[in-house]
């Protein structure tokens, strides 16, 4: 099974997918990463900090867009290559995160797709947001 191929998208095609974030996520995210920063893993430390509780790792919702890209959008056999990531607004557990991917441009003659790509949360608040640069899969070659 192949994702979408370069013939078979256009500008506009867009693809989604949503997942709300628990404690357990955050402290799985915290131990493959490596990532322990108390504003994510500590109530005590994080009551002190701007957000007044513990917050999930921005990478954790950007990681949601490569869900999007590599099963969906353009899907699998997509290589990623490039990917930028603004992170505009904190996510608490509980929030429910969806990343949209969307086909901004499609660069034919170096068989490339320009990815707009953001995260919105249960409120219809962007938390993530950027661009990514993929390659789509190729379609198989019949001998």
């Amino acid at each position: 099974m192949i994702g979408k191929t370069i013939e078979e998208m256009k500008v506009g095609d867009t693809a989604k997918f949503s997942k709300t974030v628990s404690e357990s996520d955050v402290y799985l995210f915290a131990g493959v990463t490596g990532d322990l920063n108390p504003a994510h893993v500590s109530e005590e430390f994080a009551k002190d900090t701007f957000f007044k509780t513990r917050i999930a790792h921005g990478m954790l919702s950007a990681s949601f867009i490569s869900t999007v890209i590599g099963t969906m959008m353009p899907g699998p056999g997509s290589v990623y290559m490039r990917q930028e990531a603004n992170f505009l607004a904190p996510v608490k557990f509980g929030d429910t995160i969806t990343a949209i991917v969307e086909v901004a441009e499609i660069i034919a003659d170096k068989k490339r797709v320009r990815l707009k790509t953001y995260c919105i949360n249960q409120e219809k608040t962007v938390v993530v947001d950027g661009e990514a640069l993929v390659s789509p899969p190729r379609a198989p070659k019949n001998d």
